[in-house]
């Protein structure tokens, strides 16, 4: 009878502690839920130069923008993972049509540094999946077209021409300009002009130098003199204080460094995005989803960002993969899937109130603009991040199409 007891005692440990044990996240459940919400969006679009940015709290429809707009390229992007998940023609085809709708920006001159975002999440995700030529053709005219930019004496690409004359900001370079670079890099690497790769590599360099306080927190803006190429100050246009760390702007500069060191392989640029990343970290609220600005005095009653989780959680999952230290990968990999988790759980799901997939994201607190919104770069990253989780779950690199 005591054998019996005992035996009963072992198996009741065991279902405690397999039932107990936290369960796995499914990432294509996930996934299914964005391509409920891609299904109802996309009968309401009234064409394809219409592109959904926003949809204000307590709306339920897409805000739609012109291409020429910063996001116009998310929404073909978001597409394209929606063709990678599925593999299915009709997500291909919508892509397609949607994308090529882009095709003027690469030819015409260029306004400001969102040709990357523009042209790299759709373009670039398109030849990535298909290896069309016409798509590399316009990739390429892209880089060439972002490149007339960039200001050999600073070192670094104009972010803002307009800001110019508006702000008196000579020249000016955003933190957000990181991603643009990954155009540049992509195309040196495949039949550009092998200068793309300078101009990207010394972007990045001098951003490195410049837009970072000693605990590595980020200015959103770096000003610098035309002439001699020197920093001037470090501003904020969209945080709470030039000396404040916003949080999507901490977001930028993690995934940004992370794509850098992927790049080039120079082992300052993964030590950098490591460190930038541990002080984003160690601030994060109890959920892993940041407050809008990390020193807004309004804290806890502060509105969150989603977007910057959702861009933070991509670039986790691609830092884990890259680090060799396996205490490290482990670290980021877990902090992504928990970001992830809090983002698909009912508190940042859009679920019946509107047809994206995420809630609770900021565009402009200082102006007023798009706060507590869903926003059309939280769903590209969010969905972004769910691929690179379900390829790591199966075994696969990030890089390798599903």
């Amino acid at each position: 009878m005591k054998r019996f007891f005992i035996t009963v005692f072992a198996l009741f440990l065991v279902w405690i502690s397999t039932n107990c044990r936290e369960k796995p996240f499914l990432v294509n459940q996930s996934l299914d839920y964005c391509l409920s919400k891609l299904n109802r969006s996309i009968l309401k679009i009234p064409g394809y130069s219409h592109m959904p940015r926003t949809i204000e709290f307590s709306q339920k429809d897409w805000k739609y923008v012109p291409i020429e707009d910063w996001t116009s390229g998310f929404w073909p992007g978001i597409l394209w993972y929606a063709t990678e998940y599925t593999n299915e023609s009709k997500w291909q085809a919508r892509a397609d049509s949607f994308t090529r709708a882009l095709f003027p920006l690469a030819y015409r001159k260029a306004g400001n540094h969102d040709l990357g975002f523009m042209m790299y999440c759709s373009y670039g995700n398109a030849y990535r999946l298909t290896k069309n030529p016409d798509f590399k053709k316009v990739l390429l005219a892209t880089a060439d077209t972002l490149a007339t930019l960039y200001n050999p004496k600073v070192g670094t690409i104009l972010s803002w021409p307009s800001m110019v004359k508006e702000q008196n900001w000579p020249h000016n370079t955003i933190i957000d300009n990181l991603i643009n670079l990954e155009v540049l890099f992509w195309a040196a690497k495949n039949g550009g002009k092998k200068e793309l790769y300078d101009i990207a590599l010394k972007h990045a360099q001098t951003t490195m130098k410049n837009h970072f306080r000693p605990d590595y927190t980020s200015y959103q803006v770096i000003v610098y003199d035309t002439i001699t190429g020197k920093k001037i100050k470090g501003v904020t246009h969209q945080g709470y204080a030039d000396n404040s760390m916003w949080a999507r702007g901490q977001a930028w500069a993690i995934y940004g460094f992370v794509m850098t060191y992927r790049e080039t392989r120079r082992p300052e640029f993964l030590n950098f995005a490591q460190k930038i990343a541990e002080v984003y970290l160690e601030r994060l609220p109890e959920n892993l989803i940041p407050y809008w600005d990390f020193n807004d005095p309004a804290i806890p009653d502060a509105p969150k960002d989603a977007s910057a989780a959702a861009i933070t959680s991509s670039a986790l999952l691609e830092l884990s993969a890259l680090v060799s230290n396996p205490e490290k990968k482990k670290e980021y990999r877990r902090k992504a899937e928990e970001m992830l988790k809090e983002l698909s759980s009912d508190d940042y799901l859009s679920g019946n109130k509107n047809n994206a997939f995420l809630m609770h994201s900021i565009g402009h607190h200082p102006h007023g603009t798009e706060i507590d919104a869903s926003i059309i770069y939280a769903d590209y990253y969010y969905m972004e991040a769910l691929i690179r989780l379900k390829k790591i779950q199966e075994g696969k690199s990030i890089y390798a199409n599903l």
